[in-house]
């Protein structure tokens, strides 16, 4: 299904160029709060997972990373549902967005540090790629608890071709 590629592309696509904006407007500068100090733009160099999880196993998140498109990528073809196509679609954003972080951005390869700089309110520092993994995973569960198949149910006869559509 060419939505979810169009999804991780156009997601992929704002998570880099907002990262390429932050680097050059937020980082070495001094914070910027918005909207009452709700939302605060401020550059963090993150080597660890989400929250500064495990800041010294990069390399880790970088295959995990590797790994996660990987599979996405495996089972693309097959997908049928636009609820999974788009979670995965952000998902895949999200992981291929930090993954380019990790490979390009310092110290080196595989284990540069993703660039986070937005907060809202007291919460931890993130980046979009780390929202379209979070609103990707919502949408994968959701698809989940409904019951909605990734793949169509292969049926045989006229309802099984129905049911394909």
């Amino acid at each position: 299904m060419y939505l979810l590629w169009k999804v991780a592309a156009a997601g992929f696509a704002v998570d880099q160029i907002t990262k390429a904006i932050a680097a050059v407007v937020v980082e070495g500068h001094e914070p910027r709060h918005l909207l009452g100090g709700a939302v605060t733009f401020t550059a963090f160099r993150n080597s660890g997972a989400a929250g500064s999880f495990a800041p010294r196993a990069t390399l880790v998140f970088t295959i995990l990373a590797v790994v996660v498109l990987v599979l996405i990528a495996r089972v693309a073809r097959s997908i049928r549902s636009t609820g999974w196509a788009v979670g995965l679609g952000l998902i895949f954003a999200g992981a291929g967005g930090n993954l380019a972080d990790r490979i390009f951005r310092t110290p080196g390869f595989g284990r540069g540090a993703v660039l986070d700089f937005i907060q809202i309110g007291e919460s931890g520092i993130f980046n979009l790629a780390d929202q379209c993994v979070t609103a990707g995973a919502a949408v994968v569960l959701i698809q989940t608890f409904r019951g909605v198949p990734m793949r169509p149910v292969v049926t045989s006869g006229v309802a099984g071709r129905a049911l394909e559509r």
